[in-house]
Formats: structure tokens, sequence, C-alpha cells
């Protein structure tokens, strides 16, 4: 079986450079033996840095690259030369890409719009040599700083797909179907549950050459949230969706009670997502006629207020002969640009607010890849600034 092209998890074992030593060195030339100190101060280690980039839409690219390690800085020199600073690594990741710290599950950082650069770990600072450590009371200093340590941490990088309009229903719903009735995306069609496999996206054109990007998702199942069926490893995708469409088939016994269970499910893996604006799509309904539709329509409002569930849009289509489909993009048009619709601008400094993550939901992926040998890292935040490095400290 071939192996899919579409990959949203990784785990990486990530290593700035540490710091080059200073020089401890004295200066003796013929014309005068007695110069003084002039060893160069080490170079610094090179970072390492996560960088947005919209031509990257999986992390397949980072499937089988398990470890990524920065240069070390070079040692200081005689002559006051001063070591070669390590080479910074920058990592590619698509818009949507948040990192987890493999350790502790806590929330590292995330990388939201193409061009953003995120430091994921710092270099070690170089030593100083001994010529900074000259003074008129010691004009010849025997020593000089060693560098800094290096920062290590295994990373799980979590892709989380940035779209305007998430599908949200059982397997066999017509979430696929409509996606390539909407736009150019061809994702696999056939009459049997769980034809998705995996996730995909799709330009949906609208008026005035206006578009928004619709994202189907495999379909989910009673449990999903427990980890039956895909669901579990799929639903994160629908975290960043602006809004989300439930659809059910028009042949469906209890049609209320179908979405309820969706719902029931989205609830249940992050209770956040039920602030997101729905709109409820019945599909296959080339069969049924206006009279019929009108009918179903009524019945379905009032089980809805009777269960006590919002009233939400709720438009009849069929994606097989395009009924209702025009009428269904005017609703998410005016949904997604209502009022209590509109997205927060994402800034480096204006960070969206995550979750701590359970990390028993990554323990099969963890299981699969055979990386559980603990590994010590050093926490970014530990390392002082530059300005609290003292030049006494580290000295040998």
């Amino acid at each position: 079986m071939a192996e899919s092209n579409f990959v949203d998890y990784v785990k990486i074992v990530c290593r700035s450079g540490k710091g080059g030593k200073g020089s401890m060195h004295l200066r003796h030339v013929k014309y005068n033996p007695n110069a003084g100190p002039d060893g160069g101060d080490g170079g610094r280690g090179g970072n390492i840095y996560l960088r947005g980039n919209h031509n990257y839409w999986t992390l397949l690219h980072l499937r089988y690259q398990r470890h990524i390690f920065a240069e070390h800085g070079g040692n200081g020199g005689k002559d006051k030369c001063h070591g070669t600073d390590g080479k910074d690594i920058y990592i590619d990741v698509p818009c949507g890409t948040v990192v987890y710290n493999a350790e502790t599950g806590k929330y590292v950082c995330d990388v939201s719009y193409d061009g953003q650069v995120v430091m994921l770990l710092k270099g070690g600072r170089g030593g100083l040599g001994n010529f900074q450590f000259r003074t008129a009371t010691n004009q010849a200093p025997r020593y000089a700083q060693p560098g800094e340590p290096m920062q290590e941490m295994t990373v799980i990088m979590e892709l989380k797909l940035l779209a305007d309009v998430g599908l949200v229903g059982f397997p066999n719903a017509g979430k696929s179907t409509l996606v390539s009735s909407l736009s150019n995306a061809r994702p696999k069609i056939a009459n049997y549950p769980f034809t998705t496999m995996e996730p995909s996206l799709g330009i949906v054109g609208y008026r005035d050459n206006k578009s928004f990007v619709m994202a189907d998702i495999p379909g989910i199942i009673e449990g999903a949230s427990e980890g039956r069926g895909l669901g579990l490893r799929f639903l994160r995708h629908i975290e960043r969706n602006s809004l989300l469409l439930f659809m059910v088939p028009g042949d469906t016994d209890d049609i209320c009670k179908e979405y309820a269970i969706l719902l029931n499910e989205l609830r249940n893996f992050n209770p956040e997502l039920l602030d997101k604006q729905r709109v409820l799509a019945i599909t296959k309904c080339d069969m049924l006629d206006d009279e019929l539709i009108t009918m179903l329509r009524e019945q379905l409002h009032q089980d809805m207020i009777a269960a006590g569930m919002d009233d939400i849009p709720i438009v009849f289509i069929s994606a097989v002969t395009g009924k209702g489909l025009d009428t269904l993009k005017d609703i998410l048009w005016e949904e997604l640009n209502s009022e209590s619709n509109k997205l927060q601008t994402i800034t480096s400094e204006d960070t969206l607010v995550h979750r701590d993550k359970d990390m028993s939901r990554f323990a099969e992926e963890m299981a699969e890849e055979g990386e559980d040998d603990e590994i010590e890292y050093v926490d970014i935040e530990d390392v002082e600034d530059d300005d609290d490095w003292d030049e006494d400290d580290d000295v040998v």
C-alpha cells in the first residue's frame, strides 16, 4: 500500500549549537615580547528557527528528518581573532503548524502565516577571551571563558489546516463530493465508509472573483473523541476553521439526532469548537421535491428547538445535480463575513490561545515511530540575557 503524501504529525530532536571557547593567549613577538593578552572571543552557536512557508501544505519533507542539529560556534584565536558563529538553521513548515514539547506536552510556539520566523532554540553564547579580562592590576590574565552549552529538545510538530469552512459529518455524508463540486480539488469518492483518509483543501469561487477555502476531513463516527475511527487524528484540523458546515444525508432516519451526535463529539474533543459559527447542510436531496423539503425543514426546525439546540441556517443541497449549491455559497459567505465571525489578526506578538495537550492523543503515533527514549533538554526561558552575563562567571 502506497504511503500517504499528507503528513500532519512529526517528532524531531532539535539541538542548537554550543558557544565556542574564548582563547587564553599571551602575545610574544620579536620586538614586543611582553605585548600582553590577545585571546579572542568564541563564536556563538547556531540558532534553530521555524519559518512559515506557504509553498508547503504538509510536513512530508520532515517525515524522515528525525534529528536537526545546528552548527557549533568556533573557538577564539590569538591576535584577538573572534571565533566563527555557528550557522543558523531555518526549518520551513506550512502555515498552521503548532509545536509542543514532546516530554511535557506543553505548547512551545505557533507558526500561523507565511514568512513568520520563530526562534525554537537559542545557540550558546561564545566565551570571552583573556583580552576581555585585562585590567590595570591584572595585565596578563591567564584565563578565559568557555562557551555556553547547547539547548536540546524533542518537539512534536502538529499541522492544523487553515481554512474558512470545515466540513463535519459522518462517513459517506457527501463531504468529498461537495468539495469536488465547488472547487478544483479531487478527493477520492466511493460508496463505502472512510473513503477520505486524509484532509484536503479546495478553493471555492464566489461572485466578483471572491473565494474562500473549504477543508474536507475524514468522516467522524460516534466516539471519535475517544479514539474511534479516524476522527481523533483529524479533528484538530477543524480547530482553526472559521465556520463549521455540518453535513447530514437527507435519507437519515433522525437528522436532528445525528447532528446532536456530531456536536457532542466536537464538545468532547474541544468545547471551544462550539463557539464557531455553524451551518447545517442536508445532502443528497436530488430525490426530494420542493414540498417534501419544506415539510422536512419545518419538522427539523421544531425538533432542534425541542432539543434545546441553537437555531442555525439550514440548506438542502445535492452536490451531484448542483441543487442548492448557490444558496449554500451565499449562506457561507454571509456567515464568514458577519460581525460575529471576524477573524482576529494573528501576529507574532498576538498568538492564538492554546490548550495544554493531552499527550495520550499522540501515544499511537509515538509507538509507531519507536522514539520513546527520554532526552534531556534545556528550556529556552532558562537562558539568561547577554546583559546579565557577568565577566567573572564561568571563568576557568
